[in-house]
Parts: C-alpha cells; structure tokens; sequence
C-alpha cells in the first residue's frame, strides 16, 4: 500500500488502541487485554471508508456486549491528528470510519510525489528470486500455451519487481534427454526420405513443416553426404545443425513479444559439468535411494508422494527427473537465489510435489521453489473453437497468434484470468478497436486525458499543481472513487506478488479506466470555477501517470492518440 494509506491505516489502529485504553482506564471497560482486531475497507461505502471488528473482538475479554464496547471506544477516541472526519457505529457493534477531504488530497500529491515509481514497494525487501517461465522444448515453434506462459511469467516477474523483490527472468533450454532423441529421429527420417523411398515417419515423432525445412535447407548446405554415414554420426550432424536455430528462433520470437531473459540456462552444462552426477551421488549418501529391477529410485514416499520416483533406468541413463533436480539445486543452492518460481503447464500438478520431495531429501526447504500452474487456451473465433494440433505441425503459434492480434492486445489478455483458470483467447475481440476490448478501454482512457490536457493548453490553461484549498474542492462521489482507487495501487501490487497472479493488475487498470470514464462523463473537467479546473486536470494528470506506470509494467504501450 501507499505510505499515505500504511500511515493512515497504522494511526487508526494506534487511535482504536489508545481508545481502549482511555475507557479501561475510565473504568467504563473492566481491565483486561486488548483483544485482535482487524482494520479493513468495507466493499459498501455507506459503511466508511474503514471499519474495525475491535468491539466484537473484545467482546468476550470485557464481557460486554459489543455494541457497549463500542460506544466506549467513541466516547474516548480522539481522531484529531488523522485523516478521518467521523466515526460511526453500526449493527451489532461495527466500528464505521470516514475520511476527510485532505486524505484524497495527500493522495493525489503522493502519486506526484512519486512519479514513474508510484504504486511501487519495499514489501519484498530485496530478496532475489527467480522466475522460470516458457523453457519451450527447443525441437519446434512455440505453441499458444508458451503465449500465455510467457505473458504470465513476465508480467509476474514485473509485478514482484515493483513489490520490492531483486528479480532474475530465466528460460531452461532442454537441449538434452528424450526430446532431442525424438527431434534427432524427426530430421534424420525427413532427411532419408529426400533420397530414399519407404520411410516412413514414426507416429510420435515431430511432423511439424519447421522439420521438413530444416531438413531441406540442411541438404541445400551438405547435399547428400550424410545418407552413407551412421546413424549416430547423421543424427548429431542434423541436431548441431538446427538445434542452435531453434535456439535462436525461440530468443527472436520471445524478444518480439518483448520477453528478454537475464539467462537462457542450459540442460546440457549439467550434464557436462558433473551436477547431473552430483546429484545421485547426494541422494545416495542421503540414504533416499534404493536399487530394484536394476534401476535407482528415490525413497518419494517418504516425503509425501504417492509413489516412488525412478533416478537411473536400467540401461543406465537418468531419467528427465534427475537434470531437474540439479537444475533447482542449482537456482537454490549454487546461485543463492532466495525463492525460484516456476511456470508450468496443467500437465505439471504431479511434477511440483516430487521435485519439492527431492529438494527436501537433500536438505533444503522447499518452501523455497514455488509453482504458478496455468491452465490451457482455447482460442475462439466466431464463437467456435479453434482446433489444434501439435503433432501435425496445424498449431498455431506464438508467431502466428500475434500476426493476427496486436501485440498489447496479446499481453493483456493472457493476464486477464488468473494462471490457474482456463481462458478463452477470442480472436476478434482482441484485434476490435472498441470498449469491448479490455486493452483498448483502458488505452484510451489514457488517451482521452491526453486529449484533455492538450486541449486546455489550447485554451492557455496553465497546467499547474492546485492548492491545498483547491484539492478540497474535489469532493464529488465520482472523484472521490477514482482517487480511492488510485490510494490502492500500491496493495494492489502486493496482493498481485503475493499471490503470483498479475490478473489482479488488469483488473485494477480496467477499473481505473471504468472509474475515470464515469467521472468524465458526471463532471465537466474545465469549468466555470478556475480553482476547480486546475484540481480536476490534477486529478486527470494522476490517473494519466497511473495508467502509464501500470502498462509499462506490464510492457504494454501507452498511444496519446487514438
């Protein structure tokens, strides 16, 4: 929260406290301890702009019914000093508090005061965390869930770096195991069957049109040198061929969709340096490991799982489980990182539990790796869905996915539910230049203030920051909302960090938008009364920088016209 609301909030409970007291001390409450209350916004503002639980709370250590209690603590409180004008009590003994007109004051001048760091926090005291998001299987094209994980995992990455965190944006190349074996396989027979009649491609290989030319452009470059060499040798020469393009292309594409990572770790140096090794050694000295039908397992069971985990298969190669675990060691350990958060897949429930059992084996708490689950996308257009298909290469991709759709429209939406919902990606809506469109609505809230503020130059309004007196002026259902809502920005971010769910951010800036246009339309900004004028620019100046601040966080572009 904003240091006007924190400071407002904590001298209401320090009143509340200091209330209690006095009554105690009056003997109009016997004397006993002060009980837990909670100071919260209650959703309908005929209950103040405040309310405490503090007479109910101490219901049972007075032994009083609440609404005396209550009435006690009227009597003795004293609000001079604080931002709030009146206390009410209401039903069965809440305590109801309203603000005065200097408190929206403090605020409006707070947002100047801050300027592009407005709504930003020291909550996560500087600890260094670590989001891993996309780390796409590097053997083809992003597909639309890699959109929507790369939306969240970025947008959230922001979002816990204006809450006070030191954040690092990480991708995980799996440029080894199973998935390069296949894509090996996929090129070699595309490859083959340039020369060769009958070959045919294996049903769970890749049969994507990305391997039809990489194959192609790989004979253009070595023609048919590779058809009478082994297979080991034609697989490595194909995968060192393409691979590093895939690479490259996966860096371009996120790039484009203004995704830039601090590092693009690699599978393969784990396998190289030892850490891959390392790693069963320690969890065979931990004494979590057994042998059966010749492979190694991890003792899981024993920390909650379900079912034991195989380490070593029998052919003596490690399973997909192993390099991960080194992987989180590594974030955790071997770089320090305080909290490693990664994104993933609905197909991943199973996989965070036995990854944090393996974390907890060797040691560490693994309270420390954390998981935002996202949920699958539909796309839709004209009110059908659209099918996909990754196997047959028909998927659409992020590249194609924002062809189709503006760029900010794309970020927007994918972090308008929260991860764990499903969501549908409606196709024409996104691209639809109307208060419709989410994205658009707000934009153009900003833009329409855009408009204002040149507007009154035109008219040789001098833009300037309003008195004291003239901020009071601002008193008017409408503009006493919107400055509400501009007070709760800061909190807003914190419950977004908190949580791992930047849709709370969308929500908040749509709402903003909705507020500011509901004030535009009940009030005229440049009238009669200049003082007025220059409080209600002020007002329209604040929620410009707002939005801006908002959007730019979430890397989404603020036009001034439109």
């Amino acid at each position: 929260m904003s240091k006007i609301v924190n400071k407002t909030e904590n001298l209401l409970k320090e009143k509340i406290t200091d209330a209690i007291i006095s009554a105690i001390e009056a003997g109009e409450l016997p004397r006993a301890d002060i009980p837990q209350f909670i100071i919260e916004m209650p959703s309908n503002k005929a209950n103040g702009d405040y309310s405490s639980n503090a007479a109910m709370a101490g219901a049972k250590s007075f032994k009083k019914a609440p609404r005396m209690i209550a009435q006690s603590i009227a009597d003795h409180i004293d609000l001079s000093g604080t931002l709030f004008e009146r206390l009410e009590i209401a039903g069965p003994g809440f305590l109801n508090f309203f603000l005065s007109q200097k408190y929206y004051s403090e605020i409006l001048k707070d947002v100047f005061a801050r300027g592009e760091d407005y709504g930003k926090s020291d909550y996560g005291k500087g600890k260094r965390v670590l989001v891993e998001f996309v780390s796409a299987n590097p053997t083809g094209p992003m597909h639309i869930g890699n959109a929507r994980g790369g939306a969240i995992g970025d947008c959230l990455a922001s979002v816990l770096d204006w809450a006070g965190y030191e954040v690092s944006r990480e991708f995980y190349v799996n440029d080894a195991g199973n998935q390069i074996e296949k894509f090996a396989t996929s090129l070699e027979v595309r490859y083959l069957q340039h020369f060769k009649d009958n070959i045919e491609m294996p049903e769970d290989a890749y049969h994507g049109s990305d391997i039809t030319e990489h194959a192609e452009n790989f004979i253009s470059e070595y023609g048919d040198k590779y058809v009478g060499s082994s297979s080991e040798e034609r697989r490595k020469a194909l995968v060192d061929y393409a691979l590093p393009k895939n690479i490259a292309g996966l860096e371009r594409d996120l790039g484009r969709y203004r995704i830039t990572y601090d590092k693009w770790f690699r599978e393969s140096t784990l396998h190289n340096d030892g850490s891959v090794e390392k790693i069963i050694e320690a969890l065979k000295e931990k004494g979590v490991t057994y042998e059966q039908d010749d492979a190694l397992w991890f003792k899981a069971s024993k920390f909650g799982n379900d079912k034991d985990i195989v380490l070593i298969r029998a052919n003596g190669l490690p399973t997909y489980i192993v390099p991960d675990i080194a992987y989180h060691y590594n974030k955790l350990v071997t770089r320090g990182y305080d909290k490693a958060i990664d994104v993933l897949g609905a197909d991943h429930h199973g996989y965070v539990p036995r990854m944090k059992a393996a974390l907890t084996a060797l040691g560490l708490d693994a309270d420390r790796l954390d998981a935002v689950i996202m949920q699958m996308v539909r796309l839709v257009r004209d009110g059908e869905t659209i099918k996909l298909s990754k196997r047959s290469g028909k998927a659409i991709t992020l590249n194609t996915l924002i062809d189709e759709v503006p760029l900010d429209a794309a970020r927007f939406f994918f972090n308008l539910r929260e991860p764990n919902s499903h969501f549908d990606f409606d196709l024409e809506l996104a691209a639809k230049q109307s208060s419709e469109n989410p994205v658009y609505y707000v934009q153009y809230a900003h833009a329409r203030i855009c408009s204002i503020l040149k507007k009154a130059q035109e008219q040789n309004i001098e833009l300037r920051t309003p008195s004291d007196e003239e901020l009071l002026l601002l008193n008017s259902d409408e503009e006493r909302d919107l400055i509400r809502h501009l007070s709760s920005l800061t909190g807003e971010i914190v419950s977004s960090a908190k949580a791992y769910d930047p849709a709370k951010i969308t929500h908040y800036v749509v709402e903003l938008a909705t507020l500011f246009h509901k004030f535009y339309n009940a009030q005229r900004v440049m009238c009669d009364n200049e003082g007025l004028t220059q409080a209600r620019l002020y007002l329209c100046r604040a929620v410009k920088d707002t939005i801006k601040n908002i959007l730019t966080m979430l890397k989404i572009t603020t036009p001034e016209v439109m």
